[in-house]
């Protein structure tokens, strides 16, 4: 993963790299049925973090992801599919033996979502391992982003966590809690626990907040994740929107309301929004409304990766224009 132009010129530093899961989403194209009863999928690139540098990229930004993949088909569209959203795919490698990941949904909307991942025997994101780091990229970068999936599983916990401390600038934690991928939530807890101490913005729901630091109660989460030297903690409640605490006090957003189609991909377009916003340096009640308005649109639209919003759409729904589908993309996953 450490990886350099010929004749030892470094690339141009970039704004933001995150780091972890990836997938390839395989979702039904038809809505309100099982999968058993489903005839058609798209297929689609996906993983949160993943989705997180598509995202910001779409506002922009210069971003890179840092994850594995299988040595396959799967892997070749992963890296096809980043270069095709202007994401840098040059710290994704593969990992010989082990399958890319398959993510499969239903979709009931507008708030059941089941998802089954497909992420035996052991998924190539889980083999990051901290040696191969090119840890100048991630101190360089403006902003890392990282999940507590990451911290899930050896190596990639230990890179996650040496990841986290090298990076002296803004340092984004998704407290992403999937059981499926902890033996408890207490070891989830434990882990969570010590990456805080490397993070200066924490995002996640409210269940999310309750297995990180044993508070559901948004105040009080933000509360317990400042107290562990967070200095923007952002809550997400759902239907009430999203609240945030940071120096300047508290901050409520109320959410954008939308007709919703599928949901899986609405936080993480609100993170490449939040750090649209962050490098921008904007104030927290004007990052939260736009990724607000960001994760609403892409709530909107079927996919994830390729439903992610530009600045001008997000602008023109706060504005009050109706929200497009125009970001669902074509069957193979990728937009013109």
């Amino acid at each position: 993963m450490n990886q350099h132009r010929p004749g030892g010129r470094r690339e141009p530093r970039h704004e933001l790299i995150t780091m972890g899961r990836v997938s390839v989403d395989v979702y039904p194209l038809q809505t309100g049925v099982g999968l058993e009863d489903v005839e058609t999928f798209g297929k689609y690139l996906g993983g949160s973090p993943t989705n997180v540098a598509v995202a910001a990229a779409r506002h922009g930004r210069s971003t890179a992801v840092i994850t594995r993949t299988g040595d396959d088909p799967f892997g070749r569209f992963i890296h096809r599919a980043l270069r095709e959203y202007g994401v840098d795919d040059r710290f994704v490698t593969a990992v010989p033996g082990l399958p890319t990941p398959l993510a499969f949904c239903e979709i009931f909307p507008p708030d059941d979502f089941p998802l089954y991942f497909y992420r035996y025997p052991k998924a190539p994101d889980m083999e990051i391992h901290g040696s191969e780091l090119d840890y100048d990229a991630i101190r360089e970068a403006r902003v890392f982003w990282a999940t507590v999936t990451g911290l899930s599983e050896e190596p990639s916990r230990s890179a996650t966590l040496a990841a986290l401390a090298a990076h002296d600038g803004i340092t984004v934690l998704d407290l992403d809690y999937r059981p499926m991928f902890w033996s408890s939530p207490e070891d989830a807890r434990h882990w969570v626990d010590k990456a805080l101490g490397h993070v200066t913005v924490a995002v996640g729901n409210q269940d999310e907040c309750a297995v990180a630091v044993g508070e559901r109660d948004p105040r009080r989460a933000a509360g317990a994740l400042r107290d562990r030297g967070v200095r923007l903690a952002i809550v997400k409640q759902g239907p009430k929107g999203v609240l945030a605490v940071d120096d300047g006090g508290v901050v409520e957003v109320p959410p954008v309301p939308v007709q919703v189609v599928n949901g899986l991909g609405a936080g993480d377009a609100f993170g490449g929004a939040l750090c649209h916003g962050l490098l921008a340096g904007w104030e927290a009640g004007r990052m939260l409304r736009f990724a607000n308005a960001a994760g609403a649109i892409v709530a909107s639209r079927l996919a994830c990766s390729a439903a992610m919003p530009t600045s001008d759409e997000v602008g023109a729904l706060m504005s009050g224009a109706p929200v497009s589908s125009a970001g669902v993309a074509r069957q193979g996953g990728v937009e013109p």
